[in-house]
Formats: structure tokens, C-alpha cells, sequence
């Protein structure tokens, strides 16, 4: 996480190595905005999906449609996915919805760029290895930081062979794998230097657990508001100034 790369050496069994960052070339915060909600339910509460999307539907208008939202559950993907399609029938905007599942994920992705203002609902599949630059991907929306699920076998037993060495399995495993996971969903958003966008991450624990401090400390250097009035007005294009009448 950020400089610190024990987990990374862990997995790959070296006690020394020499580590080192070098710095990106875009120029996050110029360019981008992390908005965080306020008044985020608890990520497990039932009515959690709908929070969600109430939050980020007006920057989800603001920008036009261009967004992705991507979410840790297909569950969820397909809830939030219904609720969008709602919200657009009440208020009459064309904005293409896509789904993941809907096609292959390459023809989703030339569907996306095509269109031009649509918005893409998606799971684990666009997490990563997706690469869509300019304006056609504006704005993405994750809905919980990215924890695998307790139930998965082999995370059990990850847990357990830790636990059993007397070392901390949370700590040392589960937050910097969903380090990594959230830095490649928010990677999603800028992959250009003239890229701009706005990166939304909905999940009220990012900025109340201390771990999820963690998380968004090792985020790319956008500038950070907690102001959704903020993150519409991102998307506001400049007006045309009116020369005086002679």
C-alpha cells in the first residue's frame, strides 16, 4: 500500500528487495475528483443498492451518461442496473444502458465507445484490463470497497493458514488485496493525459474505518470533496462569453 511493498514481496516470497516508485504522467489533480457521499448507509444494510444509485444518479446526469458502475456483486450489478433504468423512464433522458452479460465484454466495450453517453453496469469482469480513453468514460462509480467474500474457499484458507502462524489474515491479506482491487477499478477512469473524469466511490467506510483511511490514501492524487454539488459541477462546461454590442 503506497510505498510499503510487504504484501507484494510476501506473495512472491522475497525477504530483500529493493523497491521504488516512479511517479505517473497524468495529472490527477487537474484532471480528476474522488467524491466521496456523505450520508452513505451501512454497505450491509437491505436497502443499500438503492442509496447508491440515488447518490450517483445526479452525477450520473451531470455527466451525460459516459460512466461505468462497477460493483462488487453481480446481486448488486443487476439491482443498481434496475434502478438506473428506472430513474431514466421517469425523467425521459436517452442514455444507453448496458449490462454486463448483455454481450461479450468486447462488445460491450465498442457498444460504450460508440454511443458515446452510455452507461455501462458491470461487475468483477471490468474491474481490470478495460481501457476505454476520452470522453465516452467520464465518471466511475464503485459502490463498496472491494473485499473478496468470506465465504470464498480459498480465501478461508489463506485466513486460516495466517491465523495459525499467529499473523493478522486482515491486515496482512484481505485490505491489501482490496488495495489493489480499488486501484484497479479507479485505474478505469484516466487512462490518457487528456483524460477527465470524476471517480465516485460510495462506500461510507472509505472515509470512516480507519482501513478504509488506508485504501484511500494508496488512490492516485485526484483532488478529494465530499460535496456531491462539487462532483455535478465537474462536468459543467464553460459557457460562451457574449461580446458587447457595439
Amino acid at each position: 500500500m503506497g510505498s510499503n511493498f510487504s504484501h507484494y514481496c510476501g506473495e512472491l516470497g522475497l525477504s530483500e528487495a529493493d523497491t521504488a516508485v516512479w511517479g505517473s504522467p497524468f495529472n490527477y489533480e487537474k484532471n480528476a475528483l474522488l467524491y466521496s457521499p456523505t450520508g452513505m448507509p451501512d454497505p450491509n444494510s437491505a436497502m443499500y443498492q438503492e442509496a447508491v444509485a440515488e447518490a450517483a444518479w445526479p452525477v450520473i446526469r451531470a455527466a451525460e451518461g459516459r460512466a461505468f458502475v462497477l460493483c462488487t456483486s453481480l446481486r448488486a450489478m443487476r439491482r443498481i442496473r434496475e434502478l438506473l433504468q428506472e430513474k431514466l423512464a421517469a425523467e425521459g433522458l436517452e442514455m444507453p444502458l448496458l449490462m454486463q452479460g448483455e454481450g461479450s465484454r468486447t462488445e460491450l466495450l465498442e457498444r460504450f465507445r460508440f454511443l458515446g453517453n452510455a452507461i455501462l453496469v458491470a461487475s468483477q469482469s471490468f474491474w481490470e484490463g478495460v481501457d476505454v480513453r476520452g470522453e465516452a468514460l467520464s465518471l466511475v462509480v464503485i459502490d463498496k470497497l472491494p473485499f473478496a467474500p468470506p465465504d470464498d474457499p480459498v480465501l478461508s484458507a489463506r485466513i486460516d493458514r495466517l491465523r495459525a502462524a499467529g499473523r493478522n489474515p486482515f491486515m496482512e491479506y484481505q485490505l491489501p488485496r482490496a488495495v489493489i482491487s480499488m486501484k484497479q477499478g479507479a485505474g478505469r477512469l484516466i487512462r490518457d493525459e487528456d483524460d477527465r473524469g470524476v471517480l465516485m466511490i460510495c462506500d461510507p467506510r472509505l472515509t470512516g474505518k480507519p482501513y478504509g483511511k488506508a485504501i484511500w490514501r494508496s488512490l492516485p492524487p485526484m483532488r478529494r470533496t465530499r460535496d456531491g454539488v462539487e462532483a455535478e459541477n465537474f462536468f459543467l462546461r464553460a459557457l460562451p462569453v457574449e461580446l458587447p454590442h457595439e
